[in-house]
């Protein structure tokens, strides 16, 4: 009897250390961190928070910085010698990292007429209700202002195209204005 309890303590412990293992951050992710932020919450309006993001999203966009195929100066040297399972470890504790609200107040107006354009261009049709994403598709609620303004506007000049057209879509039949509307209104998410 005393063997079995043993057996089952030591099974028991095993098992929660590999919990705990799987809780620690990957290696890598010690470069995140210092722009992204402690468990991916980004404290730079500019640099997006990876916490709660979808593991798929992480790998492709890890994946496309790699390959050219999305280029910002800070991450395509980052991304350039990640290993694919690294990109995939790197989703992964991202992905279960709780997102924390950013400290950005909207203008109600401007985050008004935001939610009227998401609306109108049918944006939870991808971004899911409340805008929190899904497989390759971002969660953006709650990202950062300058960092939503300059996607958008990256998107509608074609500076970034790493999405099979559909932003690019979007984004061209939205103005300036509309672009700081839906800031307004997804930072304020």
């Amino acid at each position: 009897m005393n063997c079995k309890l043993h057996r089952a303590a030591l099974v028991l412990a095993l098992a929660a250390g590999a919990a705990m293992a799987q809780d620690a951050p990957p290696p890598k992710s010690v470069v995140c961190i210092a722009c992204h932020g402690p468990a991916g919450n980004s404290a730079q309006p500019a640099v997006p928070s990876l916490a709660g993001q979808s593991a798929r999203y992480i790998y492709l966009q890890l994946r496309d910085f790699q390959e050219g195929r999305r280029s910002n100066e800070q991450m395509s040297p980052m991304a350039k010698d990640l290993t694919r399972d690294e990109m995939r470890e790197l989703g992964a504790w991202f992905a279960l990292q709780k997102p924390q609200p950013q400290p950005f107040t909207p203008d109600a107006e401007k985050a008004r007429l935001g939610k009227a354009k998401a609306d109108e261009t049918l944006c939870t049709m991808c971004h899911l209700g409340g805008f929190m994403g899904q497989n390759e598709i971002p969660r953006v609620a709650g990202q950062g202002y300058a960092y939503i303004l300059k996607q958008l506007s990256d998107f509608k000049a074609r500076r970034r195209t790493n999405d099979a057209g559909n932003m690019t879509s979007v984004a061209n039949t939205l103005s300036d204005a509309d672009i700081e509307n839906l800031a307004n209104y997804l930072a304020g998410l």
